[in-house]
Parts: structure tokens; C-alpha cells; sequence
């Protein structure tokens, strides 16, 4: 079989050479595309990491001291947690649509009843969107007596590190997290009742 003539040999060479520094030039082109491509993907997945931190904020810890918050009442007045240092607080977050909450609100009254005159608060903080539009016919219609805060825009949700509503937070005559209960609980039974009293006594055991 014949070989190549020179003048085909030394076109497939040229061929191949072209074909290499085309490569070479094609490499040197697309190496720096790829590597800020892979700069800004880490960028963006370190944004986002640093996006769910801010978005999911370390729950409170018993133990810890809980973050002051200031809402208004249905009177128009300003609350502010650290204004009922002193006393032991109920802070109850809560929603008119959430049926859990309708359940636990008629024992909170009960409780409230039970410590009316004492070193004793509640604060439930609506997270309506609507606000007093929903609020007010709610507790006339539970007959609630115990202050109610609104907060339309849900922020206590992010500050207090919240999973969903109803959320309870007992909180200490010096501003120190005791308890925190997820979801309804009845609330006007003899052992809360005598957990309570222990607390405004200053019991922490």
C-alpha cells in the first residue's frame, strides 16, 4: 500500500498544528469564562447560605434572655416588654385563623382571672394581617380580657424564632426565658396555676 505523498504529509501536519493552536487559543479563552462563572456560583451560594441564617435565627434558649419588642395595644398605647420588668410574663403569640389558639385562649383567660393582682402579665401578640379589623370581634366574642398586641407585619415571628402559632414564652421577673411551649396548651389547671405562683415568688426549681 502507498504512503502519502510529501506534499499531503506535510499538509496533515500544518492540519494538525492548526488544529492544536486552535485549541490552545480556545482553552485560554474559555478557562477565565469558567472560572468567574465558578466565582460567582460560590459567591451566590454563600449569599444564600448567609440568606437562610438571617431568615431562620437561632431559637430562644431557656435560660437566655428574651428580646424586647414594643407593639401597640387595641388602645392605640405602645407595650413594651422590658416596661413590665418585675413581673412574670405570658407572652402568646397567636392568630385568629388558627384554630389551636381559639382552643387555649378561653384557659388563658382563666389563668389571667386566677393571677389578676399579682406580679403577673400576658401579652398576646396577634400576628393578624388585618389586625384590629379581625382582632376586636374576636375577643368580644371569647370575652378576653388580658391585653392584646397587634403586629400585622408578623416581626415577633423573626425575633422570637417562631415555628408557627400557637407559641407561649414564660418569661421571668428579670427578663429570663423560663419555658417555651409549641402549639395549645390548657393553661387554667392547678399544677400551671401553682407553676405560676412559684414564679412570682421568685421559685425557680
Amino acid at each position: 500500500m502507498k504512503s502519502g505523498s510529501p506534499s499531503q504529509s506535510r499538509l496533515f501536519w500544518s492540519m494538525t498544528a492548526l488544529s492544536k493552536e486552535k485549541k490552545l487559543i480556545l482553552l485560554l479563552v474559555i478557562s477565565p469564562i469558567l472560572l468567574v462563572l465558578t466565582v460567582f456560583a460560590l459567591a451566590f451560594i454563600q449569599r444564600d447560605k448567609g440568606s437562610k441564617i438571617l431568615q431562620n435565627p437561632k431559637p430562644l434558649e431557656v435560660g437566655s434572655p428574651v428580646p424586647d419588642f414594643t407593639f401597640p395595644d387595641l388602645n392605640d398605647s405602645e407595650r413594651k416588654l422590658s416596661d413590665y420588668r418585675g413581673k412574670v410574663i405570658f407572652i402568646n403569640i397567636w392568630a385568629t385563623w388558627c384554630p389551636p389558639c381559639i382552643y387555649e385562649m378561653p384557659s388563658m383567660q382563666q389563668l389571667y382571672d386566677q393571677l389578676k393582682g399579682e406580679d403577673f402579665e400576658i401579652l398576646a401578640i396577634s400576628i393578624d394581617a388585618l389586625g384590629r379589623q379581625v382582632v376586636e370581634p374576636f375577643i368580644k366574642k371569647y370575652h378576653l380580657t388580658f391585653p392584646i398586641l397587634l403586629d400585622p407585619t408578623g416581626k415577633i415571628k423573626k425575633l422570637y424564632a417562631t415555628t408557627g402559632v400557637p407559641e407561649s414564652f414564660i418569661v421571668d421577673k428579670n427578663g429570663i426565658l423560663v419555658l417555651k411551649v409549641i402549639g395549645p396548651q390548657e393553661w387554667g389547671s392547678e399544677d400551671v396555676l401553682k407553676f405560676f405562683r412559684g414564679l412570682i415568688r421568685g421559685e425557680t426549681g
